[in-house]
């Protein structure tokens, strides 16, 4: 009986630090801004995020979260220098800094902002990011003539996307279509990497980067992850719009909309996890492939923990 007794405390015990290390699993030092994509949002109503469950998923074991509203479609430093003014008060309410994570030119983003504001930002973490621009961007550069009534077209149609994601989400930030698109081709990337470098090594196209860079005096870690596949679930109905884009890159291995190598940033977590552009932010609603990416934004919060942050 004496040991029944003792085997059940000890197992009582086992599952007591099970839980209390699940408690503060995510619990970092500063708190944890995540930012969308293009032609992206914060909430829709409060019902549809465009990171879907990730901020509950997060909040849950300690951490705090805010998540951005930056211009769905625009340039990358014109959502930088916003995000760098929408994180003052987050920064001062939470001992100084944030931990910036950007999907897709959420990524870029963050980078402008940190750049900006070094003083304010911990840590930088680019999802999918497209940090050396994207083929698909390239592509669609190329067939439209600039300056061209298609062009003026295309703008105007992106800007109305643009003004009907305002309304939905209840924000009023400034659209340019034309601009997102320039900024997220190779050329525009490399123009924007030459005003913010930290984090990116242009050595060549594949080149990775190391963690810590002193940005203007300030140190901040870089970080990124990615998956490398356009299809990965028959269910998904944004797949088939991916596998097409996906095209643009040839034999590169790439998540739909950007290649791998451009993905890098800092100290690469993973760039082969079975994730598409789409199911790195846990949609359609959480169709997915083989990866769940929940557990990837749980395990970096854990990590960025772990490192003081």
């Amino acid at each position: 009986m004496r040991r029944v007794i003792t085997t059940a405390l000890a197992a009582a015990a086992l599952v007591g630090a099970v839980e209390a290390q699940a408690a503060g699993y995510t619990q970092t030092k500063y708190p944890i801004v995540l930012v969308h994509g293009v032609t992206g949002f914060d909430t829709i109503g409060g019902l549809i995020n465009y990171f879907h469950t990730i901020p509950w998923n997060l909040e849950r074991d300690g951490a705090k979260v805010y998540v951005a509203s930056v211009s769905a479609l625009n340039d990358s430093e014109q959502r930088g220098a916003a995000l760098a003014q929408q994180i003052v008060p987050w920064a001062g309410a939470n001992g100084g800094k944030v931990n910036l994570i950007g999907h897709s030119q959420g990524s870029p983003t963050s980078r402008v902002a940190a750049s900006l504001r070094p003083d304010l930002v911990a840590s930088v973490t680019s999802i999918n990011g497209v940090n050396k621009g994207s083929k698909v961007a390239d592509v669609l550069r190329g067939v439209i003539p600039p300056n061209s009534a298609i062009e003026g077209g295309a703008n105007g149609l992106a800007n109305a996307i643009g003004g009907v994601i305002n309304l939905l989400s209840g924000n009023n930030n400034p659209q340019n279509g034309l601009a997102a698109l320039k900024t997220l081709t190779t050329a525009g990337t490399a123009a924007l990497n030459s005003r913010h470098p930290w984090g990116v090594n242009n050595s060549s196209y594949c080149a990775k980067s190391t963690e810590v860079h002193n940005v203007r005096g300030h140190n901040i870690r870089y970080f990124s992850w990615t998956g490398n596949a356009s299809y990965t679930n028959v269910f998904d109905a944004v797949d088939p719009f991916l596998a097409i884009t996906g095209l643009a890159f040839g034999s590169e291995k790439n998540d739909g909309l950007v290649g791998v190598c451009s993905t890098y940033l800092g100290q690469v977590i993973g760039d082969s996890y079975n994730m598409n552009h789409v199911d790195a932010i846990n949609h359609l609603f959480g169709i997915r492939g083989w990866t769940e990416p929940v557990s990837l934004y749980r395990q970096h919060a854990n990590r960025l923990k772990n490192k003081g942050v």
